[in-house]
């Protein structure tokens, strides 16, 4: 899936100079990789937030359109403002067709309904990935990557190596490595959880252990 955005060519630079783009209801950004040089560029922020709205825009290839020349090319950094609705800065990649890219993509989860550990036994599906980084060609990138749910039991998981993923594009794993995916737990605990509990950061797995509570002393 391929994305038009059209930006314009950026004279000026330096924080003052970005911060009166800002209030001109424009978006400073850059364009790096490849064999050109790095080029300062500028957005109309309305049409920006429009685009980044949409999650298809953060894996897809774009088409960028730089005063009337057009660039493919990925999205690689947005900055925010941490509670208006403002974008601060955008970073893009220059990509070639004939080269295969990286790229996170989404995972949307169907089925969960029909599963077996949910609609037999009670279970309660838990997404445990939500995103998979992948390597394809730019031709190849999906906009997202379906999970299939409908014969996942209860207390099971599905691993990164069980999924079906489309011609041409292949997970990015570390050696040995196969992710657990999303698991049903079932009310009592089992081996996925277990499994799960692996798999999430450290810090989810701490518990605040309570102290004793300290006995009234005694009346004399």
């Amino acid at each position: 899936m391929s994305i038009e955005v059209k930006a314009t060519k950026r004279e000026v630079q330096g924080t003052g100079a970005s911060r009166r783009l800002r209030r001109a209801g424009r978006v400073p950004g850059i364009i790096y990789g490849g064999p050109v040089q790095p080029q300062n560029i500028e957005f109309d922020h309305n049409h920006l937030w429009q685009h980044l709205r949409k999650e298809s825009f953060y894996s897809s290839v774009l088409d960028l359109e730089v005063d009337g020349t057009k660039q493919m090319c990925l999205l690689r950094d947005v900055q925010r403002h941490p509670f208006r609705q403002l974008i601060l800065h955008v970073d893009f990649q220059r990509i070639d067709a004939t080269h295969a890219i990286h790229q996170k993509v989404p995972l949307h989860f169907v089925n969960a309904e029909l599963a077996p550990g949910v609609k037999i036994d009670g279970g309660m599906v838990q997404h445990v990935m939500t995103e998979l980084d992948v390597k394809c060609l730019p031709k190849d990138l999906p906009e997202f990557i379906e999970v299939d749910l409908k014969d996942l039991q209860g207390n099971s998981s599905m691993h990164v190596t069980q999924l079906t993923l489309p011609a041409g594009v292949e997970a990015v794993l570390h050696k040995a490595e196969d992710p657990v995916v999303a698991t049903i737990v079932i009310r009592g605990a089992g081996a996925a959880s277990d499994e799960v509990a692996e798999a999430a950061p450290l810090e989810t797995q701490i518990t605040t252990e309570k102290k004793p509570a300290e006995k009234a002393p005694e009346k004399k």
